[in-house]
């Protein structure tokens, strides 16, 4: 059995349920007040070196005065005097004299090790003190709130200019000092923790992240959390750049019982900011202002009266539930504060924005619900999706990276994907080095981001680097329920939304029922047990490619039209999305028709309910404005109405696109020898004359004296250039589909002629086997934690076409199953395919264990992650036999056909063992050319001017030394002076 919660109950009460309960009671009869400024109290008491070391700390290395903190340990009375003067005054909260309890501030002093000893001492004395007070007015407890500020570090900021991606501390570090500090407080007796001060929201989230860990592992009872941010100036944002309402989108998750603003601005001047605050939350709002702002010499000259009627408008109009002080305020301001504000009515929450509606933010909020227009969300800065956005990443060519995002922006990108799923790539470091270059960049932050991986870690890398309330791009069922409630709750915890691909166990939901099923089954997981906002849900129920040349994928729009229209109708508050270009992937070269077609398919999918979708905002033809015959055949082609649908578009895309020729003469080809007419008729996929061609070559006994010889020769000759124009992206997938019927057909006449043949050289020979009269057999498999696999059926018609035995073991194949089958069968070839970056590694253990099962069997590496490097690079060296990467399905018989003839096997095998050694050395070349210099050879390197010269020597100024202006009016100087300094 797991133990209790650890639980400290305050005086007059008979558990902390019991204090919880008072406080959210209270809270909502009357306004109730927090203390005043601990740091100003100190600054009376004129304390020097002597009484912050105290005995205890005499022989410390550092400097210790000006650490407030500490003086818990040395002037324990003081401090308790402080905490009861501000309960006098009227005081239903005192805050732990805390703000620098961290590790990472108290490194400044040498103090790191006193951490939680400090923190729990000061709630302990701030204890004391209400207990006492309980004891004189036992009809009012008073509590604790254990104060935590910001460190004096920021994790959206970098501190170098020139380096803007660098931090000087990350979220973990931040985790780690915050959790530290959080169990001292609890431990010594906090009754609320306080976050406070926040100037960037990401520590906040850091702080708040660690607080519900300690919370919901079980490991302490639950106390209310209090968050209160800064804004900074005028402007109304944090200094790290967030409105107010995004900063409270950012935190909301955390349900903190209060929520508000402290520090910065006087009274009058933080005003109109916690009225958008109290419109915008359902929480209660608390609020502690400055004494005003602070004079020349950051002294605070607004009296307790001045005040206390600059703050009762607040309270006048309905704006706070709490009300305390900040900087420059002292027990007379609270009793003042208090007696103004005592008889006016709390603030009423109102309704809860994020129960209605998803609420999403970056450096400003974002907010949809069902009225709104379809959210755009950028698709470009995806290493998957955009060559140009994946080149600027693996060239560490950030910044123009970074313009990318920017023209997503300014095309409409309302939210902004961001995927660094590549083989060859860090994909936590690209994560976190591009998002915190984007934190930089207003015109881009401003926008929630899209955190888009199929590695968890690399999505928890993003969130630990975006302040803001971000979408995890995605989780699934494919693992089971225990993974997906896992990730759900570590989400959840970091405050972001989710998308849920329609996977599970089985396989990728393709019907409506499926999907629906699928989805039903997440939501109530993520609704039941985790607790997760339904607004904040949103559903991916998988675009698949159409008119693909498959009969089985003729349906796909329409299947996923008709499980968007079920979710919406039956799974209150979920969101619908979806990659959209993977809809038209068949014709990817050939714009015009994909843009018609994601138009057509938007068109009728928004009507069903989809909410948002990942597609370039600036490449979207508008509906009406599609040509009317293309208009005609993408209908049909989406609701599946016309058979022919493919080929029309086929069709239209040569007709239209910029390499269309005339049809004129089209027949012209038929004049030319059978070896350039099959070559021809499977590179334009023509079956018309295929049978009536295949005979004439399989009777020129002269250049084709076995039936094989007609393969190996024409037909492998043409699927050999659909191959190279298919890489070439001159070809596209229904066209590769078209060849594979006609190299089927051409085949399958040739078979019988086969079969005669090797029954007559088996004539007289027992044992027969059964693969005998195949070219060869390969075991292909989509690997284990990868749910993909068109790639991989569209290898097994093209094999199968060519008279190879292909033995497909589906998709999530466990690595054991892969080797016990290649055995069984005799396997000549093994081949793996994945989409998926984590299916990467995945293939560099199946390598590892066919090596340690001793195979020699050429091993096949194919997907749209994989490439050559990777190839090269992580999986070839831990396989002895052949490990090759296949560009596209198409090229896998030429590789295969190599690997088994036993005349080309060898200077093949030569060849590309001699190309991946060179792969390898650059790849590692290009690491050593990253290294870093050593100081001494870096300065031996910098730039040497010869100042002798005259071309080099400086032009002279005009005049040396200083120039006095006398009579100058001050008051026009006034408005050139930054005042901000002084304020902050």
């Amino acid at each position: 059995m797991s133990a209790a919660p650890i639980s400290t109950v305050p005086a007059g009460f008979e558990s902390r349920r019991a204090a919880n309960e008072y406080i959210e009671s209270e809270i909502k009869k009357r306004i109730m007040f927090l203390d005043g400024a601990m740091g100003t109290q100190i600054q009376d008491l004129r304390l020097g070196e002597d009484d912050f070391r105290g005995e205890r700390f005499k022989d410390h290395t550092h400097d210790l005065k000006g650490n407030n903190d500490i003086l818990v340990f040395t002037q324990p009375k003081a401090i308790y005097g402080i905490h009861r003067n501000y309960l006098l005054a009227g005081a239903d909260f005192i805050e732990t004299n805390t703000f620098s309890g961290t590790t990472i501030a108290q490194a400044d002093y040498g103090m790191e090790s006193v951490v939680y000893e400090l923190n729990k001492v000061a709630s302990e004395v701030a204890r004391a003190a209400c207990d006492d007070m309980l004891k004189e007015t036992p009809d009012r407890p008073r509590f604790v709130c254990g104060a935590i500020g910001p460190t004096n570090r920021t994790c959206s900021i970098s501190p170098s200019v020139e380096n803007p991606s660098f931090r000087n501390v990350t979220f973990d570090e931040l985790v780690v000092a915050y959790t530290e500090q959080v169990r001292g407080l609890l431990d010594g007796g906090s009754d609320v923790i306080l976050v406070e001060t926040i100037f960037d929201t990401l520590n906040a989230k850091a702080a708040l992240f660690a607080i519900d860990t300690l919370f919901d592992e079980g490991i302490y009872e639950r106390v209310p959390v209090f968050v209160s941010g800064t804004i900074v100036d005028q402007s109304g944002r944090t200094l790290s750049g967030q409105t107010g309402e995004a900063f409270i989108t950012s935190v909301a998750h955390a349900e903190p019982l209060a929520i508000g603003l402290n520090c910065a601005l006087g009274a009058n001047q933080m005003r109109p900011f916690v009225q958008s605050i109290a419109q915008f939350t359902s929480a209660y709002v608390i609020c502690y202002p400055n004494a005003g702002l602070p004079n020349t010499f950051g002294e605070y000259d607004e009296s307790p009266e001045t005040m206390a009627e600059n703050v009762s408008v607040f309270a006048r109009e309905g704006l706070v539930n709490i009300m305390g002080g900040c900087c420059g305020t002292t027990p007379a301001h609270i009793k003042a504060i208090h007696d103004a504000c005592k008889d006016f009515k709390p603030r009423v929450p109102g309704s809860d924005i994020r129960k209605e509606k998803m609420v999403l933010s970056g450096l400003e909020p974002l907010i949809y619900d069902e009225t709104s227009n379809f959210l755009n969300i950028g698709e470009r800065c995806n290493v998957a999706g955009s060559r140009k956005f994946a080149r600027h990443i693996i060239n560490d060519e950030y910044e123009e990276a970074l313009a990318i995002a920017r023209a997503q922006v300014e095309n409409g990108g309302q939210v902004i994907d961001i995927n660094m799923d590549e083989g060859m790539l860090d994909g936590v470091a690209a994560m976190s080095k591009f998002l915190n270059l984007i934190s930089t960049e207003p015109d881009v932050a401003k926008v929630p981001i899209m955190v888009d991986s199929s590695n968890f870690a690399v999505v928890e890398a993003g969130l630990k680097c975006a302040q803001g309330k971000c979408i995890v791009n995605s989780i699934s069922l494919k693992e089971g329920e225990k993974d997906f409630l896992h990730k759900a709750r570590l989400i959840k915890r970091y405050g972001a939304a989710v998308v849920v691909m329609a996977f599970d166990e089985v396989g990728q939901a393709v019907d409506c029922d499926h999907k629906y099923k699928v989805c039903e089954r997440s939501y109530r997981l993520l609704v039941d047990k985790v607790g997760f906002n339904p607004n904040d849900i949103i559903f991916d129920p998988n675009i698949l490619t159409i008119c693909t040349g498959m009969e089985e994928h003729n349906n796909y729009g329409v299947e996923f039209i008709e499980a968007t229209r079920k979710i919406k109708e039956n799974l209150p508050g979920a969101k619908i999305s979806g990659g959209v270009s993977n809809l038209s992937f068949s014709f990817r070269g050939k714009e015009n028709v994909r843009q018609a077609m994601h138009s057509v398919f938007l068109y009728h999918a928004i009507q069903a309910g989809m909410d948002m979708g990942i597609v370039n905002p600036g490449f979207l033809t508008i509906y009406d404005e599609i040509p009317k015959d293309l208009l005609e055949i993408c209908e049909n082609a989406l609701w599946n109405r016309d058979p022919e649908s493919t080929e029309k578009l086929l069709e239209y895309a040569q007709t239209h696109g910029k390499d269309a020729v005339a049809k004129a003469d089209e027949e012209e080809w038929r004049s030319q020898p059978v070896r350039e007419r099959l070559k021809h008729a499977l590179v334009k996929g023509i079956t018309k004359y295929v049978i009536e061609d295949t005979e004439e070559a399989r009777i020129d006994k002269v250049s084709y004296p076995r039936p094989l010889n007609v393969i190996e020769g024409p037909l492998m000759d043409g699927m050999s250039v659909v191959g190279d124009l298919f890489g070439a992206g001159k070809m596209f997938l229904p066209q590769v589909i078209k060849s594979a019927r006609v190299m089927k057909k051409a085949v399958a006449h040739l078979i019988p002629f086969m079969e005669e043949e090797r029954l007559a050289n088996l004539a007289g020979k027992e044992d027969l086997d059964e693969a005998s009269i195949y070219n060869g057999t390969m075991v292909i498999a989509t690997v284990k934690g990868d749910v993909h696999d068109i790639g991989k059926n569209i290898v097994g018609v093209v094999l199968g076409c060519n008279n190879y035995r292909v033995i497909d073991l589906g998709v999530m194949t466990p690595c054991e199953k892969i080797i016990e089958t290649a055995i069984k069968v005799k396997a000549d070839v093994i081949g793996l395919s994945g989409l998926i970056t984590p299916s990467l590694d995945e293939m560099i253990h199946v390598a590892k264990e066919m090596e340690r099962a001793g195979l020699k069997i050429p091993l096949l590496i194919g997907g749209a992650t994989t490439s050559k490097t990777h190839t090269a690079v992580k999986i070839a060296p831990r396989y002895q036999a052949p490990a090759i990467h296949v560009l596209d399905a198409s090229r896998t018989v030429v590789v295969v056909s190599n690997l088994l003839d036993k005349d080309l096997r060898d200077d093949f095998i030569s060849e590309l063992n001699e190309e991946y050694d060179e792969i390898r050395e650059d790849h590692y070349d290009s690491l050593k050319d990253r290294r870093y210099l050593s100081m001494a050879e870096a300065r031996d390197k910098g730039l040497k001017i010869e100042w002798s010269l005259p071309e080099n020597q400086p032009p002279k100024p005009n005049l040396v030394g200083h120039k006095v202006y006398e009579d100058i009016d001050l008051n026009e100087l006034l408005p050139y002076i930054d005042w901000n300094p002084f304020f902050q």
